[in-house]
């Protein structure tokens, strides 16, 4: 049962704060206010900072929000707070009444309390116990008044418990993203409670234009005084920047836990807070993982969690995961799937914390470059029993993969061949067959759909994780030069900004969009396959070589279109690019022939390869392995 509140609790302690209340920014969109205040129409509240708000008269606004309701369900489930306390400083008249919801997301009244403090402020403070939130379930508090205004601040979720101490090193790298990443650190300079908590920050500067050379690098140096570090290296890509920042908090800090951040992310400071204080409060030592707001719609939740299918070796959203939800259109209390907790078994590094005794019961992270070094992480550290959590209510906003190019770009290769190497460390289960299916059908879709350049960077990925682990550190330099001079040789790796740089295509748009029907049952799959395979091994319309016979935007570049054309010009997934497609017959028929004898040659050599890694795997997760590559 809920304990009485206590509108004098001004004499109590404060506890530990799990998770402070706040507010938008002034710069912030107006759709962003949905991840801070439930608002009905024509109600707005005046923000006066991130900490206060002023609730105006005749109205009823809710916390119940992403980033002001207390995700109780996973507290309960990963740590030890047992209660949690709700702590406001007020002034003015109105009523406070506490919510819980259930894993269904049936709402149930917890506690309300009519306020009065014309006078001054008053520390009023809800106590609410964790026990019912084993499945799901959130705790928030809603705002009524009538003739007055009522102002909330200082309002925090606490906890009765004292947790030990930790100091917080962050990590972060960047590749030319000056901007960004300086931004970042402007934000946690801003932030005194984020001070507090940061001994230090590491930045691996891998890119040409150096985060030195920033208008505003020096102001955000002098915010964050010795605590920052800036490393220059090679470009070694995601794994070799994290990596050089675990390795320095391991090696040369005292550092209790570290976050990785991107560097192309926007921060809610508070969300490193509630990480560290979820860290510091858990039973066991786990990962944890902040979830990924959509940057370019900041109102929407792109991932809520994620998980790796061990069958056939492919993320996808944990069960029961809501994706792409916009909070501005159907608010949290609004959305039942919400309400259940899910559970991950892995977090992008866009933001995720580690205490310093996982980093050294795990290791170091693989050299990658980028792509599945993250995976690979939480599936190893999964295997030593130390599970990986995201955390609802601590978020970034980071541009989201569906806005990517990379699963057709050059970053095509780092896919495949990574994927292959963690497959085979970590799989349970015999790959060989699903290997095989998965990459011959992948094959004939991007041959189908003219994409040659990628076909050849993967089969360049199947021979060099054939050629074992010894070249994976040597790679994190040379991989991707390698991989670019073999797109140099392909058309469709030939980006230009417009399909107005080209002249304008041959076939009507009627036409074309009569070809966009996609088949939908085996046998029309089958028949429109054999048809695409017959047109792609006679010859192309000369025509058709120097103009384009369509313009296909990135959404409709299907094989069952492309298969039956000469040539396209299709654009990148974010918009910012064109590439003019050309059929050849020579190149689909070589290319075809060679990636079915490469696939063959995978799964007979899978079985070895499988002991191969594994047995490589301690030593290229050493911090002595990674020491020699940053001495080069």
């Amino acid at each position: 049962m809920p304990s009485t509140p206590r509108p004098d609790a001004g004499a109590r302690p404060a506890g530990t704060v799990l998770q402070r209340v706040i507010m938008p920014r002034d710069a912030d969109p107006i759709d962003v206010r949905a991840l801070y205040l439930d608002e009905p129409e024509k109600v707005y509240s005046e923000v006066t900072s991130r900490f206060e708000v002023t609730v105006p008269t005749s109205a009823a606004v809710s916390f119940a929000t992403y980033f002001n309701a207390f995700p109780a369900s996973y507290w309960k489930r990963w740590t030890k707070v047992r209660d949690v306390v709700l702590r406001l400083r007020v002034r003015g008249s109105g009523r406070i009444d506490v919510y819980r919801s259930k894993a269904n997301g049936d709402q149930v009244h917890w506690h309300g309390e009519v306020v009065q403090s014309e006078g001054g402020w008053r520390t009023v403070e809800f106590e609410v116990s964790t026990a019912p939130f084993e499945d799901g379930g959130w705790i928030w508090f809603d705002v009524t008044t009538h003739s007055s205004v009522i102002e909330i601040a200082e309002a925090a979720w606490t906890t009765p418990l004292e947790l030990p101490a930790a100091k917080l090193a962050i990590g972060s790298t960047t590749f030319n993203r000056v901007d960004d990443c300086v931004a970042s650190l402007l934000a946690l300079g801003e932030d005194p409670a984020v001070l507090e908590v940061v001994s230090k920050v590491y930045v691996a500067d891998q890119g040409t234009k150096k985060i030195s050379g920033h208008p505003r690098f020096a102001e955000a140096a002098k915010m964050l005084g010795d605590r920052l570090e800036v490393i220059e290296q090679d470009n070694m890509g995601g794994s070799g920047g994290f990596s050089r920042a675990m390795y320095e908090t391991m090696e040369h800090s005292d550092a209790d836990q570290l976050m990785l951040m991107d560097d192309d992310i926007m921060l809610e400071p508070d969300s490193i807070l509630r990480a560290s204080a979820f860290s510091r409060a858990a039973v066991q030592p786990l990962i944890l993982g902040s979830q990924m707001l959509n940057l370019q719609a900041r109102a929407r939740l792109h991932s809520m969690g994620e998980v790796v299918d061990m069958g056939s070796y492919v993320w996808r959203p944990a069960p029961g995961a809501v994706t792409d939800h916009d909070f501005s259109k159907k608010s949290l209390r609004k959305t039942v799937k919400l309400h259940r907790r899910i559970d991950s078994t892995y977090n992008g590094w866009w933001m995720c914390l580690f205490p310093r005794d996982v980093i050294e019961k795990t290791g170091l992270p693989l050299p990658l470059f980028i792509k599945w070094d993250d995976t690979e992480y939480s599936i190893r550290a999964l295997a030593n029993g130390i599970p990986t959590v995201t955390l609802p209510g601590s978020g970034v906003w980071h541009m989201p993969w569906t806005d990517k190019n990379d699963h057709s770009d050059w970053t095509a290769y780092f896919h495949l061949r990574n994927r292959l190497v963690v497959a085979a460390l970590h799989s349970p289960h015999d790959m060989r067959k699903t290997l095989f299916k998965q990459g011959l059908r992948a094959t004939i879709r991007r041959l189908l759909s003219m994409e040659y350049s990628t076909v050849a960077i993967e089969l360049k990925a199947i021979e060099d994780f054939l050629a074992g682990p010894d070249q994976l550190a040597d790679s994190l330099r040379t991989g991707l030069p390698a991989v670019q001079k073999i797109r140099s040789g392909y058309a469709d790796a030939q980006i230009l900004q417009s399909a107005s740089e080209f002249p304008p295509p041959t076939l009507d748009t009627v036409r074309a969009e009569g070809m966009l029907k996609p088949p939908v049952n085996p046998v029309s799959i089958a028949a429109q396959a054999s048809k695409a395979l017959l047109h792609n091994l006679r010859a192309p319309d000369p025509t058709a070589v120097d103009r384009p016979q369509v313009n296909v935007p990135a959404g409709s570049a299907l094989w069952f279109l492309l298969g039956n054309l000469d040539s396209a010009t299709v654009s990148n997934s974010d918009g910012n690019g064109v590439a003019f497609r050309r059929r050849d017959a020579h190149v689909f028929r070589e290319l075809s022939k060679q990636a079915a004898a490469s696939y063959r040659k995978l799964i007979a050599e899978w079985p070895r390869m499988q002991k191969v890694y594994r047995d490589a795997l301690p030593e290229l997760s050493s911090a002595e392995s990674w020491r020699k590559i940053f001495e080069g």
